[in-house]
């Protein structure tokens, strides 16, 4: 399949959208550090939770801005989430205490759902199945390079301006996002296949999406392999330090092992038409579940504190797998919505956030500045997850009627 100019402008946006989510958590990793000492922390917050509950708030605004995009469109969903969040950008730069702080992040976590729903929601409307996996997939491989260099241009950008400087690129980034939305992108959603938001209506097609065993059980699965990338990011540069002593550096150790998600992400859009989304994702799940019982029994062999080489190299493992199986979780969840593509975008993204933050939070408790309780995450994340999709892929795959 081959991309028309005009769609791969299309796909290039939807990456550049979609990285808001990215860019506004990797771009603060190197200044978590510097917010606690600014704003204070005091139990039982700590600086964790400016990563996990920006995610939590993802899981709330998922909730709104995905039915909002059935029955307004797209375009306008996704312009009312850029607005959240830059409410919410604003008053995490103004915060003078770690609560307001992580007020402004929720808000954001609400506000970023907007583009990371109705992006999904445009690429539903126009592809199925194997070609929405590779689709996704080339989203992703461009997308990735926001994690790659985010956290480096951050530090520089702190290093001049602070911590705050960074909500101030976030603010700007959204609003040339917004325009080139607006002045670009075609709306994808039809107005007679729009779907009225009325309370009753939701909570028909709600319960028909998630009595959906197939949905559900995929839903669990994408938010343990969420989990784990979260459980990543929240303590990745506490670890760094604690750890290997790297501070400074950080962000270049970051990139090397983004890249193993990019990496990933090419090669599966090159290949899931000839295998297929299922294929690949089970193949994902058994890397994600060996990364994480080598870096485990690396990590007790060493008293948890592998060489540095050890974790690059398991890290590079593990997240080429988490690569692999973010294009195709989505699409073979996706691929059994039908004409609910917003709402059930909605409850996919919206119940992985709310299980990707009880996970990381939950095996984040543990960290005790070795790489014991990432690699468990890992392997409890990769296995349980496998279990969960090959159950659901038992399941009826027969698409979503919705109820009007």
């Amino acid at each position: 399949m081959t991309f028309p100019s005009s769609f791969r402008e299309r796909i290039v946006l939807y990456a550049l959208l979609t990285s808001l989510t990215s860019i506004s958590i990797d771009a603060l990793l190197p200044g978590l550090r510097e917010i606690g000492a600014d704003v204070g922390v005091q139990p039982p917050l700590s600086t964790q939770h400016i990563i996990s509950l920006f995610i939590f708030g993802m899981a709330f605004g998922e909730l709104l801005l995905g039915p909002l995009s059935d029955a307004l469109g797209r375009k306008r969903a996704l312009v009312l989430g850029l607005g959240v969040y830059g409410l919410g950008t604003v008053i995490a730069m103004l915060a003078g205490s770690l609560e307001m702080v992580i007020l402004g992040r929720f808000l954001q976590g609400v506000g970023v759902s907007g583009p990371k729903i109705a992006t999904r929601a445009m690429i539903r409307d126009q592809f199925e199945g194997d070609q929405m996996a590779r689709v996704m997939s080339f989203m992703f491989t461009l997308f990735i390079l926001v994690p790659m260099l985010a956290p480096g241009l951050a530090q520089g950008i702190i290093a001049i301006g602070g911590w705050r400087s960074v909500f101030a690129v976030y603010l700007v980034v959204a609003a040339l996002l917004g325009l080139w939305l607006v002045m670009r992108q075609p709306e994808t959603l039809p107005v007679e296949r729009r779907i009225p938001f009325r309370p009753r209506l939701l909570l028909a097609n709600g319960r028909r999406i998630l009595s959906n065993r197939r949905v559900a059980l995929l839903i669990a699965a994408t938010g343990l392999v969420f989990g784990a990338q979260l459980l990543y990011l929240s303590t990745a540069a506490d670890l760094f330090l604690d750890a290997y002593g790297i501070g400074q550096t950080f962000p270049l150790y970051f990139a090397m092992l983004a890249t193993g998600i990019g990496l990933a992400s090419y090669l599966n859009a090159r290949l899931v038409q000839r295998f297929g989304a299922e294929t690949m994702a089970r193949h994902g799940f058994i890397g994600l579940s060996a990364a994480g019982l080598a870096m485990l029994v690396a990590s007790g062999f060493w008293s948890g504190r592998p060489p540095l080489a050890v974790l690059m190299v398991l890290g590079f493992a593990a997240f080429f797998a988490v690569g692999v199986l973010f294009g195709n979780l989505n699409a073979m969840a996706m691929r059994s919505l039908g004409q609910v593509a917003g709402l059930g975008a909605s409850l996919i993204a919206s119940g992985s956030s709310l299980i990707a933050t009880l996970f990381a939070v939950a095996v984040g408790a543990f960290y005790d500045g070795t790489t014991l309780n990432l690699s468990a995450g890992f392997f409890l994340a990769g296995g349980s997850a496998l279990v969960l999709s090959q159950l659901a892929l038992r399941a009826d795959a027969t698409p979503v009627e919705a109820i009007r």
